[in-house]
């Protein structure tokens, strides 16, 4: 059984089961992002676009200074922390939950000062001093499996079965957590579609994702926006991914996914709304 809140920083996010699950608008500060080119790369176009997911009923800000497509080459420090920074002054009185997409302790801990409400690592917090830099903070953490880095994630990834190994993975990350006295109330799970998986591998955790919840009993954050395994499934370019990138959405939220992280904020808030009305009542 998931908590009824995610302790996440300035806020207390709703996780009861039942509720519509939270939208997490993707806001990309990266010149080379894999699907929107780095149009929001330039301070002026990433608070423009904050802005209209905010109006199109964002729940949670995601801000990213680094890319980590497959294959890319890894960011230095100071050209992550000058690309988010300005960013998350901005925007932490817009009076939504901010959270920095960051697997680099240094930055993790210079956005805590600038009163970031979570800590999305796509590492697992791993890396040296990641649980010491969010240890004593109040920020919501999220815990995403990877498997290698993402220079070379995508070169042939095996797994005798994904789903058990990367719930071992999960596990094994949230005691880490829990026993540098994190309190549960402050972490959430990823299974990290897209990140050091197959096509096949990314199908079975979606089917799946409702047994890695009960067998963890947090709050799962799904995000599926626009990666390959859309296209995989529909055949489409990375820039006609919408139509699947919902439906991946919906049927994470069936599965029980409270927190679903996405590009195309106002159509996945419409598609969730209408998803969550033509649910039975219990």
């Amino acid at each position: 059984m998931t908590h009824a809140f995610l302790k996440c920083g300035r806020f207390r996010l709703p996780m009861a089961p039942g509720r519509r699950p939270l939208v997490m608008g993707i806001l990309n500060v990266t010149p080379d992002s894999f699907s929107d080119g780095g149009r929001h790369a330039q301070l002026e176009f990433a608070l423009s676009h904050a802005e209209q997911m905010i109006a199109d009923g964002v729940d949670i800000i995601d801000i990213g200074g680094e890319s980590t497509r497959p294959g890319i080459a890894p960011l230095s420090l100071e050209q992550e922390l000058e690309r988010v920074m300005p960013i998350i002054y901005a925007l932490r009185d817009c009076g939504k939950p901010l959270s920095i997409d960051t697997y680099k302790p240094a930055v993790m801990r210079e956005a805590l000062l600038a009163e970031v409400d979570m800590i999305n690592d796509i590492n697992g917090f791993r890396a040296e001093g990641a649980i010491d830099a969010v240890r004593d903070s109040e920020a919501g953490l999220c815990v995403m499996h990877m498997l290698g880095q993402p220079q070379t994630m995508q070169q042939e990834p095996r797994y005798d079965d994904v789903v058990r190994e990367v719930g071992e993975f999960l596990a094994q990350q949230v005691q880490q957590l829990s026993a540098a006295g994190i309190a549960r109330e402050r972490i959430c799970i990823d299974p990290g579609f897209g990140f050091g998986k197959t096509l096949a591998h990314n199908l079975a955790l979606l089917q799946h994702t409702r047994q890695l919840i009960d067998q963890l009993g947090l709050p799962l954050l799904a995000g599926m926006s626009r990666k390959s395994m859309v296209g995989g499934v529909t055949g489409k370019p990375v820039d006609k991914r919408m139509a699947g990138s919902i439906g991946a959405a919906l049927a994470a939220a069936q599965q029980g996914a409270m927190i679903i992280r996405v590009h195309d904020v106002a159509e996945t808030v419409d598609a969730l709304a209408m998803w969550q009305a033509g649910r039975p009542q219990n």
